[in-house]
């Protein structure tokens, strides 16, 4: 176990944001690469759904005993072994071009991101003030974006086939490990983090909870199946990844935005406006006349849907000792995981229609704003009976 050296300041964020950044570009690259590539391997194309519905199961397994991990190496250890583990799982693709070892693969895969996303997010969210976990979160969020933007441009010179686009991912994995590895001092000291007990798993937020989930839901489709729902309009067709791109600009550029409401409004509250705003952006996609509009709307849908989990998760956290963050990230990236299983499903099959993944959408976000909105309408209500008892 690696202790804090006297004199150095305690969970610097400085290795695990620029370790992020480096695993955003890798992980946004593979991610496009890995459906674009199957043919040049040989590999049918039908393997991609399920390549990506595995990757997501191992997300969901791996968020049930990440936190054990964490606390008995710490998380600097932590971070440099996920990150191993996946170097090994995209060696394993690139070796063994085999269907059933892309599919394990995956699976590994998606366990070791998942372990990724708790260790960086408790690291951060591990700090004393609402202030400072909000300001790091929207830190994190826009490395983690912004990374995934950069890496889709890296198509185009790479290309999908042949071994070197997978060697410049196993490459940019490497250097996200020389953070951790290199810098040894401003990890969360260890002994700080404890597990929930179930009776605390009560008392934690609905709406943190339930905007986990709804962040699940919508962005697994927005991933999954947005490119191909913009492919099949006749008048988008063309402007597939200048839409998908600003959507994913669209969920970066409101991380500023998110770290300072977040500390001056009610979350709940905050989270029902950004779930009607991205409603607003479905209904623009689906009656926009002109291009300027569109995009608009595309953007709008990108900010509100990438913002919603970042708020859920400071949500979480705000009434949380620090020792129990660890355990409450992991609880968080559990909901965002059922939601990213099962939203690339509901979205597919619950609407027959031509805009049936956007009807999804506006659907979700609406009645979560809703609920976000009862929510905080009760929350105001009983601050307001406390403080006239």
């Amino acid at each position: 176990m690696v202790e804090l050296t006297a004199g150095h300041k305690p969970n610097n964020p400085l290795a695990p944001v620029i370790g992020l950044s480096f695993f955003a570009i890798a992980s946004g690259f593979l991610m496009s690469l890995i459906p674009l590539s199957l043919n040049a391997f040989g590999l049918d194309n039908e393997l991609a759904s399920w390549l990506a519905s595995v990757f997501y199961l191992g997300l969901l397994i791996g968020a049930f005993f990440i936190e054990r991990i964490v606390t008995k190496i710490g998380h600097r250890h932590a971070f440099m072994v996920f990150l191993s583990l996946l170097i090994v799982s995209v060696t394993a693709q690139l070796i063994f071009p085999k269907a059933h070892v892309w599919l394990l693969a995956r699976f590994v895969a998606g366990i070791a991101v998942a372990g990724v996303f708790v260790v960086v997010e408790s690291w951060l969210l591990m700090t004393d003030t609402a202030k400072a976990r909000a300001k790091r979160l929207g830190l994190y969020m826009t490395s983690l974006y912004g990374g995934s933007a950069v890496g889709q441009l890296a198509i185009d010179p790479l290309g999908t086939s042949g071994a070197l686009p997978y060697l410049f991912v196993i490459a940019l994995l490497f250097v996200a490990m020389l953070a951790p590895l290199l810098i040894k001092s401003g990890q969360p000291q260890s002994h700080q983090s404890q597990k929930l007990q179930l009776t605390e798993l009560k008392q934690l937020s609905r709406p943190a909870i339930l905007g986990c989930l709804v962040s699940g839901l919508v962005l697994g489709p927005i991933y999954g199946l947005m490119p191909v729902y913009i492919a099949e309009q006749s008048a988008q067709a063309a402007f597939t990844g200048t839409l998908m791109a600003t959507v994913i600009l669209g969920g970066m550029l409101v991380q500023p935005l998110v770290s300072y409401l977040s500390t001056r409004m009610a979350k709940s509250l905050l989270m029902a406006l950004f779930c009607l705003f991205g409603a607003l952006g479905v209904v623009g996609i689906m009656q926009a006349v002109h291009f300027n509009v569109l995009i608009a709307s595309y953007f709008i849908l990108g900010a509100a849907s990438f913002a919603l989990y970042p708020i859920a998760i400071t949500l979480a956290c705000d009434a949380l000792p620090i020792e129990k963050i660890v355990s409450a990230t992991e609880i968080m990236l559990l909901s965002y995981s059922f939601g990213s299983v099962f939203g690339p499903l509901l979205a597919a099959n619950l609407f027959d229609s031509a805009n049936g993944i956007m009807v999804y959408l506006g659907g979700c976000l609406f009645t979560t704003c809703i609920y976000m909105l009862i929510k905080s309408l009760k929350s105001i209500s009983t601050d307001n009976t406390s403080v006239a008892g």
